[in-house]
Protein backbone atom coordinates (compact mmCIF):
# COMPACT_ATOMS: atom_id res chain seq x y z
CA UNK A 1 0.00 0.00 0.00
CA UNK A 2 2.82 2.41 0.82
CA UNK A 3 4.38 1.70 -2.56
CA UNK A 4 1.09 2.45 -4.37
CA UNK A 5 0.65 5.66 -2.37
CA UNK A 6 4.20 6.73 -3.25
CA UNK A 7 3.58 6.08 -6.97
CA UNK A 8 0.31 8.09 -6.88
CA UNK A 9 1.99 11.01 -5.13
CA UNK A 10 4.82 11.09 -7.66
CA UNK A 11 2.34 10.99 -10.54
CA UNK A 12 0.39 13.92 -9.05
CA UNK A 13 3.52 16.07 -8.63
CA UNK A 14 4.67 15.22 -12.15
CA UNK A 15 1.29 16.23 -13.59
CA UNK A 16 1.32 19.54 -11.71
CA UNK A 17 4.84 20.29 -12.94
CA UNK A 18 3.86 19.59 -16.55
CA UNK A 19 0.75 21.79 -16.21
CA UNK A 20 2.80 24.67 -14.82
CA UNK A 21 5.28 24.37 -17.70
CA UNK A 22 2.46 24.48 -20.28
CA UNK A 23 0.92 27.59 -18.69
CA UNK A 24 4.31 29.33 -18.55
CA UNK A 25 4.97 28.61 -22.22
CA UNK A 26 1.57 30.01 -23.21
CA UNK A 27 2.26 33.21 -21.30
CA UNK A 28 5.67 33.63 -22.87
CA UNK A 29 4.27 33.12 -26.37
CA UNK A 30 1.49 35.69 -25.87
CA UNK A 31 2.02 38.55 -28.39
CA UNK A 32 3.10 41.82 -26.80
CA UNK A 33 1.04 44.99 -27.13
CA UNK A 34 2.59 47.18 -29.86
CA UNK A 35 4.41 50.18 -28.46
CA UNK A 36 2.72 52.48 -30.97
CA UNK A 37 -0.75 51.59 -29.74
CA UNK A 38 -2.29 54.36 -27.59
CA UNK A 39 -5.94 53.40 -26.98
CA UNK A 40 -6.55 55.99 -24.23
CA UNK A 41 -4.92 59.04 -25.84
CA UNK A 42 -7.41 61.62 -27.06
CA UNK A 43 -6.34 63.82 -29.94
CA UNK A 44 -7.69 67.17 -31.09
CA UNK A 45 -7.86 69.03 -34.37
CA UNK A 46 -7.12 72.71 -34.87
CA UNK A 47 -10.84 73.52 -35.08
CA UNK A 48 -11.36 72.19 -31.53
CA UNK A 49 -8.74 74.53 -30.05
CA UNK A 50 -10.50 77.86 -29.92
CA UNK A 51 -8.50 81.07 -29.52
CA UNK A 52 -5.29 79.12 -29.08
CA UNK A 53 -6.44 77.65 -25.76
CA UNK A 54 -6.44 74.10 -24.47
CA UNK A 55 -9.76 72.16 -24.47
CA UNK A 56 -12.06 73.40 -21.71
CA UNK A 57 -12.53 69.99 -20.07
CA UNK A 58 -8.78 69.77 -19.44
CA UNK A 59 -8.78 73.02 -17.48
CA UNK A 60 -10.06 71.71 -14.17
CA UNK A 61 -9.76 73.21 -10.73
CA UNK A 62 -6.12 72.21 -10.49
CA UNK A 63 -5.27 74.36 -13.52
CA UNK A 64 -6.54 77.76 -12.43
CA UNK A 65 -3.76 79.66 -14.12
CA UNK A 66 -5.36 83.04 -13.49
CA UNK A 67 -4.37 82.66 -9.82
CA UNK A 68 -0.67 82.56 -10.70
CA UNK A 69 1.23 85.87 -10.68
CA UNK A 70 3.27 84.99 -13.82
CA UNK A 71 -0.04 84.74 -15.70
CA UNK A 72 -1.73 87.74 -14.06
CA UNK A 73 1.12 90.11 -14.96
CA UNK A 74 1.25 89.32 -18.69
CA UNK A 75 -1.49 91.84 -19.73
CA UNK A 76 0.08 94.54 -17.54
CA UNK A 77 3.54 94.06 -19.06
CA UNK A 78 2.15 94.02 -22.60
CA UNK A 79 0.28 97.27 -21.90
CA UNK A 80 3.41 98.85 -20.40
CA UNK A 81 5.39 97.90 -23.49
CA UNK A 82 3.09 100.08 -25.60
CA UNK A 83 3.23 103.09 -23.24
CA UNK A 84 6.91 103.55 -22.50
CA UNK A 85 10.41 102.51 -23.36
CA UNK A 86 12.22 99.61 -21.89
CA UNK A 87 13.74 100.38 -18.47
CA UNK A 88 17.42 99.90 -17.77
CA UNK A 89 18.49 96.93 -15.69
CA UNK A 90 20.26 98.44 -12.66
CA UNK A 91 20.34 97.98 -8.91
CA UNK A 92 18.23 100.79 -7.37
CA UNK A 93 19.04 102.90 -4.34
CA UNK A 94 16.58 102.09 -1.55
CA UNK A 95 14.72 105.12 -0.17
CA UNK A 96 13.17 104.09 3.13
CA UNK A 97 10.42 106.74 3.29
CA UNK A 98 9.34 106.39 -0.31
CA UNK A 99 9.49 102.61 0.00
CA UNK A 100 6.65 102.47 2.50
CA UNK A 101 4.14 103.03 -0.31
CA UNK A 102 5.88 100.84 -2.89
CA UNK A 103 5.26 97.28 -3.97
CA UNK A 104 7.13 94.45 -2.20
CA UNK A 105 9.46 93.86 -5.16
CA UNK A 106 10.47 97.54 -5.05
CA UNK A 107 11.15 97.89 -1.30
CA UNK A 108 12.83 94.50 -0.94
CA UNK A 109 16.53 94.51 -0.05
CA UNK A 110 16.79 92.04 -2.94
CA UNK A 111 14.66 93.97 -5.45
CA UNK A 112 13.40 92.37 -8.62
CA UNK A 113 11.27 93.13 -11.62
CA UNK A 114 9.56 91.13 -14.33
CA UNK A 115 11.31 90.71 -17.63
CA UNK A 116 10.34 93.13 -20.35
CA UNK A 117 10.30 90.26 -22.87
CA UNK A 118 7.53 87.82 -21.94
CA UNK A 119 8.40 84.12 -22.07
CA UNK A 120 6.26 82.62 -24.82
CA UNK A 121 5.92 78.98 -25.92
CA UNK A 122 3.43 78.08 -28.65
CA UNK A 123 3.18 74.48 -27.44
CA UNK A 124 2.64 75.34 -23.77
CA UNK A 125 -0.55 76.29 -21.96
CA UNK A 126 -0.53 78.99 -20.71
CA UNK A 127 1.53 80.23 -23.64
CA UNK A 128 2.72 83.48 -22.06
CA UNK A 129 4.39 83.81 -18.66
CA UNK A 130 6.08 86.71 -16.88
CA UNK A 131 9.47 85.76 -15.43
CA UNK A 132 11.11 87.66 -12.57
CA UNK A 133 14.74 88.79 -12.63
CA UNK A 134 16.93 90.19 -9.86
CA UNK A 135 18.03 93.83 -10.17
CA UNK A 136 21.08 93.46 -7.93
CA UNK A 137 23.98 91.06 -7.79
CA UNK A 138 24.34 91.76 -4.09
CA UNK A 139 21.67 93.10 -1.74
CA UNK A 140 20.70 96.59 -0.56
CA UNK A 141 22.11 97.70 2.77
CA UNK A 142 19.23 98.98 4.91
CA UNK A 143 21.49 101.60 6.56
CA UNK A 144 22.97 103.17 3.44
CA UNK A 145 20.29 102.20 0.91
CA UNK A 146 23.02 101.07 -1.48
CA UNK A 147 24.10 97.69 -2.80
CA UNK A 148 26.49 95.61 -0.76
CA UNK A 149 28.25 92.39 -1.75
CA UNK A 150 28.09 91.00 1.78
CA UNK A 151 24.96 89.17 0.61
CA UNK A 152 23.86 87.77 -2.77
CA UNK A 153 20.55 88.10 -4.57
CA UNK A 154 19.16 84.83 -5.92
CA UNK A 155 15.96 83.95 -7.74
CA UNK A 156 13.01 82.25 -6.05
CA UNK A 157 11.21 79.68 -8.19
CA UNK A 158 7.67 78.37 -8.08
CA UNK A 159 6.77 74.97 -9.52
CA UNK A 160 3.87 75.43 -11.91
CA UNK A 161 1.78 72.82 -13.67
CA UNK A 162 1.28 73.43 -17.40
CA UNK A 163 0.00 71.54 -20.41
CA UNK A 164 2.25 70.58 -23.32
CA UNK A 165 0.83 70.25 -26.81
CA UNK A 166 2.38 67.35 -28.71
CA UNK A 167 1.66 65.55 -32.01
CA UNK A 168 -0.90 62.78 -31.68
CA UNK A 169 0.94 59.44 -31.24
CA UNK A 170 -1.74 57.37 -32.99
CA UNK A 171 -1.04 56.21 -36.57
CA UNK A 172 -2.79 58.13 -39.36
CA UNK A 173 -3.32 61.17 -37.11
CA UNK A 174 -1.28 63.77 -38.96
CA UNK A 175 -2.25 67.30 -37.98
CA UNK A 176 -3.83 66.26 -34.67
CA UNK A 177 -2.55 67.09 -31.20
CA UNK A 178 -2.69 65.69 -27.70
CA UNK A 179 -1.85 67.25 -24.32
CA UNK A 180 0.42 66.13 -21.51
CA UNK A 181 0.85 67.53 -18.00
CA UNK A 182 4.27 69.01 -17.28
CA UNK A 183 5.85 70.88 -14.38
CA UNK A 184 8.15 73.86 -14.87
CA UNK A 185 10.08 76.12 -12.49
CA UNK A 186 9.05 79.75 -12.88
CA UNK A 187 11.15 82.57 -11.34
CA UNK A 188 8.73 84.69 -9.26
CA UNK A 189 10.98 86.85 -7.06
CA UNK A 190 14.35 87.27 -5.39
CA UNK A 191 15.79 86.92 -1.91
CA UNK A 192 19.09 87.54 -0.11
CA UNK A 193 21.43 84.71 0.83
CA UNK A 194 24.92 84.40 2.25
CA UNK A 195 27.55 84.19 -0.50
CA UNK A 196 29.08 80.84 -1.24
CA UNK A 197 32.64 80.48 0.01
CA UNK A 198 35.13 77.89 -1.13
CA UNK A 199 36.91 75.78 1.44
Amino acid sequence: MCFIYYISTCTLYTSLALLSAVVLCCCLRRPAVPTHHHPHVRCYGTAELRDGEAPAHLLGRSLRWEQHVPVQLVPQIEAAQQRRRRREHSCPTLQLRAGLHSEPHERSISPWRYRWVIDEDEDRYPRKLAFAECLCTGCVDVKTGRETTALNSVLLHQTMMVLRRKPCPRPSSAGLFTFEVDYIRVPVGCTCVLPRTGR
